[in-house]
């Protein structure tokens, strides 16, 4: 069996995802324009954290779910006076190992932020996906393709308290009607 980790891990990590229904982009500012230091929203995921991740095996498949297990570390830091930060990501279990990085860029102009994955597997980038928090929730939408069809990636950001946090990704392929999770991260903030 080939796992499609370059996709799943890539399009979104996108971590990582909860709300039914797409935003628009004039949603997406109002989101974080909501947040009284946006270009901050990031700052309390800086640091070590230990990550159990499941991986659907097959998203969007329509065959019957098989979910791989990983565990492993995430460590984020900032960049540029907080305004960009960068998360690595190693994770590891019986299927493989999963070794990545995702950038994130805080777009003043446009109140949002942008993350951007690549699998150190291919060295490539994926497309962006675009967003910001609110209510401690961070959601972010973006395209891009499973195969040779065009697919929607959510991507969602839940802070579960200020040592834990879950990221869920999921993908559409009817244009945002319904979302297939395909992505579960939990991680645990490590205390030094």
């Amino acid at each position: 069996m080939t796992v499609p980790y370059k996709r799943i891990l890539t399009v979104g990590l996108s971590a990582l995802l909860l709300i039914a229904t797409a935003v628009s982009p004039a949603a997406s500012v109002a989101s974080v324009a909501s947040v009284p230091d946006a270009q901050r929203a990031f700052d309390w995921e800086i640091g070590t954290w230990r990550s159990s991740v499941r991986v659907l095996a097959e998203p969007l498949s329509g065959s019957a779910d098989q979910w791989l297990q990983f565990d492993g570390t995430s460590t984020v830091r900032p960049l540029m006076d907080r305004r960009a930060n960068v998360l690595e990501f190693a994770v590891s279990g019986p299927n493989g190992r999963i070794d990545a990085l995702n950038l994130r860029l805080y777009e003043p102009q446009a109140q949002r932020w942008s993350l951007t994955f690549v699998n150190m597997r291919d060295g490539l980038l994926t497309p962006a996906v675009f967003g910001g928090f609110r209510d401690g929730v961070g959601e972010f939408h973006g395209d891009d393709r499973l195969g040779d069809r065009p697919i929607k990636v959510r991507f969602l950001i839940v802070r579960q308290g200020p040592d834990v946090a879950r990221f869920e990704q999921a993908f559409s392929a009817d244009g945002g009607t319904t979302w297939e999770t395909n992505w579960v991260a939990v991680d645990h903030r490590v205390r030094r």
